[in-house]
């Protein structure tokens, strides 16, 4: 009965995760209120899972890893990829998803796909590439790389957590790398070489949620002390990602000539989305021109806000400067930078090169109808402003500027916080709770953002772990298992892993990677334990085959990519398809090799004892 019960609960999950009409935490405290309900499970196992030390541990690392973002460690590299944009298309990709894939491996995947978005977005502009031809390929790369090393994706951490319920030593942090090392490389070479032919050549059009952010442009100056005098133009518009559309020194208007050495005292017109021209602000070596900012010792960084406001019809700006309405003074507000229509954004960059001539500035340019400012100042006199007749408020704009000075700081924080964990110093979760709280206390990032991780993901591991435990407890992994593995009468032990590696990638299609990895992991021992055969392997392939989920975009990295990209779900399945296949076949002949299935000096009764009876005492 409790069989049964159990796989009508995970039916259930399947299907609420496969219609998407709850949110997937709602979904996922769904599932444990049914096991609790149904008396499965008592409480307190149900529940066990959200204190488990390994969901703990994955909280922290999500955590460490907006340490690493707010310091701009992963910004940093990502400006020095656009070079590879002017060696054409394929190179780009490639040396895109080579950092992608070495910086997911120990980060979360989906923060190393959501830092490179905008680069990868930059870098395609500029290539005068479409977006769709890149994109994937980032989502992809994040997802291969979170396969080599233990921290690299929640998946591996989830399943490693629940080696010892069936008698098995957790993953190492480096065991994964002789199979997952060449399972990236093959998917990298894989999509390099077909993406060009089978990722589609789409450009949006502008619609709501496509990916559009606004142009602006705005004047910055290179002070006498910059590190950039003496280098260069290319140095900013291609090491830095910025686009530069004049230059002005000692009155003459210059072309943006990427050899053009630069001088101190320069001033560099700039064009760009909003968050280039706030990484503008804060670049060491570039400022944003002295008339078109406030110094920071003006105001205290808890009232300062930046908002984008738009010029209303009947406005008194229309027609008037910025300088001509004494705007810093009368307002409080500084403006940073400014859109303009794209019908008349090319007429502004003309209007803006012929005024530079005679010495004027972005705060001379006379206001129009339409024209959005990006703002920064007080916020009690952004809510003076908010009353529509002068300026019409769009929304703050969430922006901290990147601590570049404690970069070096976080990534020994981080990697001292895995070493400590790693080599049982400490319990990971402890570990990773002390390098959270080191890089709040030495300011690399802000409490506030360090809370701000995604609870979907430890609300969903936490309740899949507690219908891990259900199979278990019911006999209905082993129930499953001896079905499996009545395969093995046909295709032997290894037409067996096939069967559970592509089972969990069938599931982690509406699931997820974690739950899917969780509900087969039971089925897959068992399948073993009727084999008579070591269950490692097995339990490696499922772990493995979890993070393969190449064929929809529901998988988060994939997801991020989805609408910048403007792609369609049968994109996915044109690429993810082969590169489902190919690595599917791969795992299949290797894993075996590694782990192999007759394990020697093993014990052949301990493979064939029931799961449910090594419950009872656990090493």
């Amino acid at each position: 009965m409790a069989i049964a019960i159990v796989l009508g609960i995970v039916l259930v999950a399947l299907v609420l995760f496969s219609i998407d009409v709850f949110p997937i935490e709602v979904s996922s405290l769904v599932v444990v209120c049914l096991l609790a309900v149904t008396g499965v499970l008592t409480p307190e196992q149900a529940f066990e899972g959200f204190s488990n030390d390994t969901v703990i541990f994955i909280f922290t690392l999500l955590a460490m890893t907006e340490g690493l973002a707010s310091t701009g460690v992963v910004q940093l590299v990502g400006q020095r990829l656009a070079f590879f944009a002017r060696f054409g298309h394929q190179t780009f990709v490639l040396a895109m998803m080579v950092v992608v894939a070495v910086f997911s491996s120990i980060v979360s995947n989906t923060v190393t796909t959501a830092a490179f978005l905008p680069v990868a977005i930059g870098a395609a502009n500029r290539a005068k590439v479409p977006k769709s031809k890149v994109l994937l390929p980032l989502a992809y790369a994040s997802m291969l790389g979170g396969m080599v090393f233990l921290y690299g994706t929640s998946t591996n951490l989830v399943a490693s957590a629940a080696f010892p319920r069936f008698g098995l030593k957790p993953i190492g942090v480096t065991e994964l790398s002789p199979v997952g090392l060449p399972v990236a490389v093959i998917g990298i070479l894989v999509v390099v070489f077909l993406g060009p032919l089978l990722l589609p050549s789409r450009v949006g059009k502008g619609a709501v949620g496509d990916w559009v952010l606004r142009d602006y442009l705005t004047e910055a100056i290179l002070p006498p002390d910059s590190r950039y005098v003496g280098k260069e133009l290319a140095e900013i518009t291609e090491g830095l990602g910025l686009r530069v559309i004049g230059l002005v020194r000692e009155g003459q208007s210059m072309p943006a000539v990427p050899s053009y050495r630069l001088v101190g005292d320069e001033r560099i017109i700039v064009e760009g989305n909003r968050e280039d021209i706030l990484r503008v602000k804060d670049l060491r070596g570039i400022e944003i021109r002295p008339d078109m900012r406030l110094s920071d010792t003006d105001l205290r960084p808890q009232d300062t806000v930046l908002v984008e406001a738009t010029v209303p019809t009947g406005s008194p700006l229309i027609g008037r400067s910025l300088k001509e309405t004494l705007f810093l003074e009368r307002y409080g507000l500084v403006a940073l930078a400014l859109h303009r229509k794209p019908a008349i954004q090319r007429l502004t960059k003309l209007q803006m090169l012929g005024r530079l001539f005679g010495g004027q500035s972005l705060s001379s340019l006379p206001l129009s109808v339409g024209d959005v400012l990006l703002l920064r100042g007080p916020r009690d006199r952004v809510q003076e402003l908010s009353d529509g007749v002068n300026l019409l408020i769009l929304g703050d704009v969430e922006y901290q500027p990147p601590r570049y000075g404690k970069w070096l700081l976080a990534v020994v924080l981080f990697l001292g916080a895995l070493a400590l964990g790693t080599f049982k110093v400490v319990p990971l979760s402890v570990a990773g709770l002390a390098g959270m709280l080191a890089m709040i206390a030495t300011g690399c990032v802000d409490s506030r953002r360090a809370f701000r991780v995604d609870w979907r993901v430890v609300l969903l591991i936490g309740s899949m772990l507690a219908l891990g435990v259900a199979m278990e407890e019911s006999g209905a992994g082993d129930f499953l298992g001896n079905l499996a593995a009545g395969l093995g009468e046909y295709g032997g032990p290894r037409m067996v892993l096939l069967l559970m590696m592509a089972l969990t990638i069938v599931l982690s299609a509406p699931m997820s990677n974690q739950a899917a990895a969780l509900v087969i992991l039971p089925v897959a021992v068992g399948a073993a334990a009727k084999l008579g055969v070591d269950p490692r392997p097995f339990a490696i392939g499922v772990t493995l085959a979890a993070s393969c989920s190449f064929i929809t975009p529901l998988e988060p990295s994939c997801v991020l990519v989805y609408g910048p990209g403007h792609y369609r779900f049968t994109d996915f399945f044109r690429l993810g398809t082969p590169l489902t296949a190919l690595l599917l076949a791969f795992l299949v002949a290797v894993v075996p090799l590694v782990w192999p299935f007759h394990k020697a000096g093993a014990e052949p009764s301990r493979a064939r004892e029931p799961v449910s009876e090594r419950m009872v005492a656990p090493p």
